[in-house]
């Protein structure tokens, strides 16, 4: 048998906004739908002032003496401000924080992998939690965790800058990387294509050994009048050497006969 959900047993949220015949106010300051200061009005009068407009009564200021109130269409008014709230919302840059975890021990390769890992969540401009993970006698050696996030920190600093030092609790240690300024600017260059796009998951190490070897220069073409490899000429001595097959007699054997 299913368990019934709960119930939820909180008020629902209403609008705290006194309008119309919820102000309870002897007298109010009133503005019309205009903007022009009426001035000090009963609260009757001012409602009775809004309804012959066919607009709503809605108290702006509860907190001043007397209090102000508005003439104005306030489904309208509402409407707007929420439309508000959402186009504030839309251009609003959202940050998610991604996680990589490291061991004090790990391999080339594996640290080659989560390097790439890391740098694609720096271009796409999320911060990055980097965790050593320390087990049994290795956390008595914290200098080791502390030299791969130094390590990771400058070979990423062009992507990324160092939030939060390397820190341990317990047997985790852990540094906090956020996208750099070129990177939130568009203005990073590393990684790119010929074309000026930037690569997807392009490594340091590619980009390094694109910047020694210049795009620029050709590659050696092999000269036509060269002698052959040594492994060639070694096959056609071995072949020189070789003793006739049966039934076929050589050069020497033929001039004899």
């Amino acid at each position: 048998m299913p368990v019934p959900r709960r119930f939820d047993r909180r008020p629902p949220e209403r609008d705290t906004t006194r309008i119309n015949e919820r102000i309870r106010v002897p007298e109010v300051r009133l503005i019309d739908d205009e903007g022009n200061q009426i001035g000090v009005l009963k609260t009757a009068d001012a409602l009775s002032f809004a309804q012959e407009r066919d607009l709503d009564l809605v108290e702006v200021a509860p907190e001043a003496r007397p209090p102000v109130c508005r003439v104005l269409d306030y489904s309208k008014y509402k409407y707007e401000q929420a439309q508000k709230v959402k186009q504030a919302r839309k251009h609003q840059q959202q940050i998610t924080i991604r996680e990589i975890k490291f061991r004090p021990k790990i391999a080339q390769h594996d640290y080659d992998t989560k390097k790439h890992h890391v740098e694609r969540f720096l271009r796409h401009k999320d911060k990055v939690k980097v965790t050593i993970m320390f087990r049994g006698r290795e956390v008595t050696h914290p200098e080791r965790g502390t030299a791969i996030l130094d390590r990771l920190a400058e070979e990423l600093s062009e992507l990324g800058v160092v939030e939060q030092r390397p820190l341990q609790e317990g047997r985790n240690m852990t540094m906090m990387m956020a996208p750099s300024k070129a990177v939130l600017a568009g203005r990073i260059d590393v990684g790119e294509t010929p074309n000026g796009e930037v690569r997807e998951g392009a490594h340091m190490g590619d980009v390094a050994s694109a910047a020694i070897d210049s795009p620029s220069a050709p590659p050696p073409v092999a000269d036509a009048a060269e002698d052959p490899p040594a492994d060639e000429q070694e096959s056609a001595a071995v072949l020189a050497q070789a003793p006739p097959e049966d039934g076929a007699g050589s050069s020497a054997d033929t001039a004899v006969s």
